[in-house]
């Protein structure tokens, strides 16, 4: 049953609604490189002492690691993380799912790990699914790991932080002999076989900075720790090409895409045929990491954005966050992570659509091919 509007008068419930509106996440400039005018690095100079605390942390903490003050946990299958470098939006969790999808086809028996980000409930070991059925709610799981489950049918999904524990629990019970974990290149605890990292081919790296004055969730250097680079959504500008020829001559290279799939109502499920959207005017709704990303893409299909609901990422949504949509647009897009913590009934008279993602990856048996290799 979808939670129930908090109480209060309706004018202070829709004022709260509207503050938590005004979480606005279009892609701000530090999400590019060179694009900063010397009066805007002068207002942001205080985020560098900032910078500079987040960028100690993150090296004593890899090398606590590195130079064995603490020992990675080992267990008794292969591990493959799928990670990043900088903070949200580079297609991590369909990638995991399409991954898991790839090697469970060849004949492996690979189970999807992930801290469940956003979740309410912080059991130590969840089980999203055994590969046949769903056996947690948003609430338990997180929006991440239900739609690891969706996208990878027959592939067991386990939530929690210590990423070793649910190894062995999909070892023990299931007899998994490949540990996939989702975002995990900044998860040191658990020792890995391969790294995978993806970057957002038109982004990059940004503007070079870590957190919060930057992307970045540690140094460009750690890129040498890859053993393959996906490069998503095209192809790499020529700083970025040369970086990766710096950082990690060593890794293997392969490209892949984010396609729009389709589009459906969630009120009862049915298939929207994107015609139907040329020319419309829409909102989005969305708790995401880019949201410009969705905005580019309902744009492409030939609608004509003209209301925003844009919240923090993984944002556990409330009835209230809903209220008054239809004052802004009949049809409102939202995403499939988003989906999956929406009750229809919130929006109501408006409507709700949801923008499904599939990834394609170029030449995947070369892929599967140098991981299969690399695992044996």
């Amino acid at each position: 049953m979808p939670p129930r509007a908090p109480g209060g008068s309706a004018g202070a419930r829709r004022g709260a609604a509207d503050a938590r509106a005004r979480v606005r996440l279009a892609t701000p400039s530090w999400l590019q490189a060179g694009d900063e005018t010397w009066l805007r690095s002068a207002a942001l100079a205080p985020l560098l002492l900032l910078e500079g605390a987040y960028r100690a942390g993150a090296r004593l903490h890899r090398a606590a690691y590195e130079r064995g003050w603490r020992e990675p946990e080992r267990v008794p299958c292969r591990v493959i993380s799928v990670g990043n470098l900088c903070a949200g939006g580079t297609g991590k969790t369909p990638f995991a799912a399409w991954l898991a999808a790839a090697l469970a086809a060849r004949g492996h028996r690979p189970a999807l790990l992930s801290r469940g980000s956003g979740r309410a409930r912080r059991d130590p070991v969840t089980w999203v699914s055994d590969g046949r059925r769903i056996l947690a709610d948003v609430a338990a799981a997180g929006d991440e790991p239900l739609l690891l489950a969706a996208a990878a049918p027959g592939v067991p999904v386990l939530v929690g932080r210590a990423r070793a524990r649910l190894a062995r629990q999909a070892l023990a019970q299931l007899g998994c002999d490949v540990a996939l974990l989702d975002d995990g290149f900044q998860h040191h605890r658990l020792a890995r076989d391969l790294d995978l990292v993806l970057i957002d081919a038109a982004q990059g790296l940004g503007n070079g900075h870590l957190l919060p004055r930057g992307p970045l969730r540690e140094p460009v250097a750690a890129l040498a720790r890859a053993d393959a680079i996906g490069l998503v959504d095209g192809e790499p500008g020529a700083l970025l090409a040369q970086l990766l020829e710096r950082r990690a001559p060593q890794a293997f290279r392969f490209q892949l895409a984010r396609r729009t799939a389709g589009l459906r109502r969630l009120a009862d499920a049915a298939p929207l045929a994107a015609a139907e959207l040329a020319g419309e005017e829409v909102g989005l709704l969305a708790a995401i990491a880019r949201p410009d990303s969705l905005r580019r893409r309902v744009e492409a299909l030939g609608a004509r954005v003209v209301a925003t609901r844009f919240f923090s990422d993984h944002h556990r949504y409330r009835a209230s966050d809903l209220r008054g949509l239809a004052r802004g647009a009949r049809r409102w897009i939202t995403t499939d992570k988003d989906a999956v913590k929406l009750s229809p009934r919130w929006a109501r008279p408006a409507e709700l659509v949801a923008l499904s993602l599939a990834i394609e990856v170029e030449a995947p048996a070369a892929l599967l091919d140098f991981l299969e290799a690399r695992l044996r």
